[in-house]
């Protein structure tokens, strides 16, 4: 078996020792009390995490089935929702709405920026009535995170339409509370910035989905969320939960919530300075612009001639440090460098020093 390595991925990311240990609790019963006991437990803290009073519903799936479960149930056969398309994420969400049947208008930008709000608010207005605003927070591919979340929910509303979030790259790095800000569907994963293994998709739904879902029920079944909810309230979920997972996403909520969300936040800040601090020192530069750079995700361009896979293969085995290439059009051109969950002072610091340990036998 290889030796642990410092995972500075934009997921999954380091897990507890904690974390890990909780995995081996036995196999039980997913229709009996002591899973109710636990899944309760594990939605209460959910809601904690996103800052909620309504539902939250936990899926055996990527995060990237958490947005299909968003998607899957607000959208129907010609609706129109709205996209900011500014990575290689947020394309994907713009295909997934055409996937369901719905024209997704796509606000886009060059990589590394951003659509203003303006821009946004802009198309908003045009389309007059529209279904939903789906809005990727914090795009992985490019290291650029949306700054106005509140402010684009309420022009969304203003409009009668859904606000859906996709914060799986962010949620516990930022604080995005879903109730105060009238985000009608919240969604992030497991192995991001809570700190837990990879496999389970948590989603906020707002009591207007629920109502919209009574009326006009969704055509899937796996993502049929008026099902999570009716199976929530006993304790249960409708299908075989992945019952390991579900143990551990328990324990890095307790964890998140011992240190305090806000602490958490905090510290996901300082984090992503000194990465940002420690690459400048090193002459790279970030893809993103300043205002929108993301604390969760760094994404800096390689100096002109590093080939991008032997300096990744290079700084995982001579250093045990692993981050993550770009991809899109930014394959080859760029790393990425995540700073989720339980990254700190000593993961930042030996990340840096294996970086401008390594670079330089890179360099033209």
């Amino acid at each position: 078996m290889d030796k642990q390595k410092l995972i500075m991925l934009p997921g999954p990311t380091n897990v507890s020792e904690r974390v890990m240990q909780s995995m081996l609790n036995p196999i039980i019963n997913h229709r009996g009390d002591a899973f109710r006991e636990l899944y309760k437990d594990v939605l209460e803290r959910t809601r904690h995490l996103f800052q909620t009073q309504g539902d939250v519903v936990v899926l055996s799936s990527s995060g990237t089935g958490g947005v299909e479960a968003a998607v899957w149930n607000l959208i129907r056969p010609g609706d129109v929702a709205v996209v900011p398309v500014f990575g290689e994420f947020s394309m994907r969400l713009a295909e997934t709405v055409e996937l369901a049947g719905g024209k997704a208008v796509r606000v886009a930008s060059d990589f590394g920026k951003i659509p203003t709000l303006d821009q946004l608010k802009s198309a908003m207005d045009q389309q007059g009535r529209f279904k939903a605003l789906l809005l990727v927070h914090n795009e992985t591919s490019t290291g650029v995170a949306a700054p106005y979340i509140e402010e684009a929910t309420r022009f969304a509303r203003d409009h009668g339409a859904f606000a859906v979030i996709d914060a799986i790259s962010s949620l516990g790095g930022y604080a995005i509370p879903v109730d105060r800000w009238g985000v009608d569907m919240c969604i992030t994963g497991s192995q991001k910035c809570v700190a837990a293994p990879p496999g389970l998709a948590m989603l906020s739904v707002s009591k207007r989905v629920v109502d919209y879902l009574k009326s006009s029920p969704p055509k899937t079944r796996y993502f049929e969320l008026p099902r999570y909810l009716e199976y929530g309230t006993r304790g249960e979920t409708p299908f075989t939960p992945a019952l390991p997972l579900y143990y551990a996403l328990d324990e890095a909520l307790k964890e998140l919530l011992e240190e305090g969300l806000e602490k958490r936040v905090e510290r996901h800040d300082r984090m992503s300075a000194r990465i940002y601090d420690g690459l400048a020192k090193l002459g790279l530069q970030p893809v993103a612009e300043r205002s929108v750079r993301s604390k969760t995700v760094v994404a800096s361009y390689y100096p002109q001639g590093v080939d991008d896979s032997k300096f990744r293969k290079a700084l995982a085995h001579d250093k045990g440090v692993v981050i993550a290439g770009g991809f899109g059009p930014f394959a080859g051109k760029v790393f990425r460098v995540g700073c989720m969950g339980q990254v700190n002072e000593g993961y930042v610091d030996a990340t840096l020093r294996a970086i401008e340990e390594t670079l330089p036998a890179f360099r033209n």
